[in-house]
């Protein structure tokens, strides 16, 4: 998750528990200068320390039944660092969902806790392991570096799906903010190679690397993402709309089953939803979970309010029925 949220009398259905975490936000950000800072290290040092510290609070602990361990897979120039996470209990082979974090496409990392706490989380409940990537980042490394981690990772978890209890033929790929933006684009050139995914599950997604719909300009300050706006331009670096922006490929037939989480008060919203109207209209099938009261960060609100855990719930749900096998009986209501 990224941006900071200043609680703003906008739109007065904001739950207290969401309000309350910024107004914390803002104190904890009021005491680390660096988020300021020109130096990309500096300024992703800070936002880490600022994450931490935000999650120690506000998000439910790892659960005792997961295990969590560190591992190298192949990226689009070289090995990255990637973090697994799955049942303790559970032997042989696992769906698998590779994963991508939020961070602005210029920031966060498989290191932060709310990463740890929220992955183990839903593989634990889930039973789908889940491979968390330390992808590249911009302005260094601009489009399309990051997908082209995302789509190496995808092949060699593939590749590698017996030394890494892998089940190959229910693989898929995933990310919350940016990198569920940059998951959508992996998806697409996968599908483009005849390697197509198991299915896709998109949290807060940047439909569109550009403004779409009246969310885009309603909820664009004092929801969370009032600093977002330069942060395309950096990851773009020139690229086109049609390469980089899911909403904006020109052809979105002939992908996996998507799932689509959306918060009601965050400015990427309408974006996301066209998102999934573009896959409907050509023939995929979308769930697509509206999270009411939710910004763009408040689903991480797990150890203190009710509707992060109903997210939570929708999303594991949503990813225990795509990845069940497929003599499974389907779930009760």
């Amino acid at each position: 998750m990224s941006g900071r949220l200043e609680a703003a009398p906008v739109f007065p259905d904001l739950d207290p528990a969401v309000i309350g975490w910024a107004q914390r936000t803002g104190e904890l950000a009021a005491d680390l200068p660096g988020l300021a800072s020109e130096d990309q290290s500096v300024r992703r040092a800070a936002a880490l320390r600022l994450s931490d510290l935000l999650a120690e609070e506000y998000t439910e602990p790892v659960p005792d039944g997961a295990r969590i361990d560190d591992l190298t897979v192949a990226g689009g120039d070289g090995p990255i660092r990637a973090r697994r996470f799955r049942p303790r209990d559970a032997t042989g082979p696992l769906p698998t969902l590779v994963w991508c974090h939020g961070g602005g496409f210029v920031g966060g990392t498989i290191d932060e806790i709310l990463n740890d706490r929220l992955c183990a989380d839903r593989a634990l409940r889930s039973g789908v392991q889940i491979i968390s990537l330390e992808y590249r980042l911009a302005p260094e490394h601009p489009f399309p570096a990051a997908v082209e981690d995302a789509v190496a990772a995808v092949r060699d978890v593939r590749d590698r799906a017996h030394e890494l209890d892998a089940d190959p033929a229910r693989i898929g790929i995933g990310g919350n903010s940016a990198g569920a933006a940059v998951t959508a684009i992996a998806a697409l050139r996968l599908r483009d190679a005849g390697e197509g995914v198991h299915h896709q599950a998109f949290e807060v997604l940047p439909g569109a690397l550009r403004p779409v719909g009246a969310s885009s300009e309603r909820f664009a300050r004092g929801f969370g993402l009032d600093d977002a706006e330069p942060l395309g331009a950096l990851y773009l670096a020139g690229a086109s709309l049609a390469e980089a922006s899911p909403l904006d490929a020109p052809d979105h037939s002939g992908l996996p089953p998507t799932v689509i989480l959306v918060a009601e008060f965050d400015p990427l919203r309408d974006g996301a939803l066209a998102y999934a109207e573009a896959l409907r209209a050509a023939g995929v099938p979308v769930t697509v979970y509206e999270g009411a009261g939710h910004v763009h960060g408040s689903p991480a609100l797990t150890a203190g309010w009710q509707g992060a855990r109903d997210w939570r719930d929708a999303f594991v749900a949503a990813l225990t029925l795509a990845y069940a096998p497929s003599d499974a009986p389907p779930p009760r209501d």
